[in-house]
């Protein structure tokens, strides 16, 4: 078999891998009807949380790319 040369991403810890944004839920998937917490609430809340788990992962790899560059 032939190995291919493809371009490599910037090298990720597979034990480390960088946190996956919440789905941003759509206009439709709320049912208007004043639930507490509503689904925006929900997503508004997992969205801070990942902004906060991304800042983090961001410090801990902070060292590779700048060694990289």
């Amino acid at each position: 078999m032939e190995s291919r040369n493809t371009p490599q991403k910037p090298a990720v810890a597979a034990d480390d891998p960088p946190p996956v944004p919440p789905d941003q839920p759509d206009l439709n998937d709320c049912c208007r009807s004043g639930c507490e917490p509503c689904i925006f609430d929900l997503y508004d809340a997992d969205l801070a949380r990942y902004r906060e788990k991304l800042a983090e992962w961001q410090a801990r790899h902070a060292d590779s790319h700048s060694k990289s560059t």
